[in-house]
């Protein structure tokens, strides 16, 4: 497979099933309040929700007399979005139609599975009236280290060979801003936070789930999951995972 065929494939590296990303992935919207909050959605505001997900955060949004658009490239998480009365749509994020349509943008937990990044920044950047603004988190640079090493490890022993290719962006804050500031953006304000986040349903589950793409990368059969999970949360020695998240808002120019 040429590169462009290899890139193109995996452009996308997020794979979810929404009944599960419901049961064991709930704090990530639970702990993206504050990124709610920073963004402070205002009454009659129309929002776009980049990477809406299940739209538990859309809905926050709308809750605080916004008008909100969410997108998502997962059929799954849009129907799950749209089970919740929310105008989802099935978008991936770089083939946004919108031109000076919203008043502000948002998005949590997202921009780390979008390996065309500067593409990505160009749509919101063009989705944005002048002078809106844009606010959210994301996987920051350092993010999720020990767990991923101990998944890699653990692929190897079994004679999987881990994916070549990073399965996420996750920036520092300047390679962050200057990614943005390239797409037009000003006043670009991110930061790391350190975030170590117990996992309720137990670093087994967070495997089979927030990593399951990387799995179907690595080729390992639906019945060897499980048991891979399980090595890596014996490994690790706790439900704790090695969080890093960030944060950021920023403006379009007048």
């Amino acid at each position: 497979m040429d590169q462009d065929a290899l890139s193109d494939q995996i452009a996308s590296t997020s794979k979810w099933d929404a009944g599960d990303y419901a049961r064991v992935g709930a704090f990530v919207a639970l702990l993206g309040g504050a990124a709610v909050d920073l963004l402070d959605p205002q009454p009659g505001e129309r929002i776009l929700d980049v990477g809406c997900g299940d739209g538990t955060l859309t809905k926050q949004l709308k809750e605080r007399g916004a008008t909100v658009v969410g997108i998502d490239n997962s059929p799954e998480m849009i129907a799950a979005a749209r089970s919740k009365s929310l105008d989802a749509n099935l978008l991936d994020v770089v083939d946004m139609p919108f031109n000076a349509e919203f008043d502000a943008a948002f998005s949590n937990a997202t921009l780390h599975w979008v390996r065309e990044k500067e593409q990505a920044a160009r749509a919101i950047f063009r989705a944005l009236k002048p002078g809106s603004r844009f606010a959210g988190e994301m996987g920051g640079e350092g993010n999720l280290k020990k767990l991923r090493e101990a998944l890699d490890e653990q692929l190897i022993i079994r004679g999987y060979v881990p994916p070549v290719e990073a399965s996420n962006w996750y920036p520092s804050p300047d390679e962050f801003a200057a990614v943005y500031e390239a797409a037009g953006f000003e006043q670009i304000d991110a930061r790391l936070i350190e975030r170590p986040t117990p996992i309720e349903h137990g670093v087994a589950q967070w495997v089979t789930t927030f990593r399951r793409g990387w799995l179907d990368r690595a080729g390992v059969p639906e019945g060897e999951r499980a048991e891979i999970g399980a090595a890596v949360a014996h490994h690790v020695g706790s439900n704790i995972a090695d969080y890093v998240r960030l944060r950021f808002i920023m403006r379009k120019p007048n």
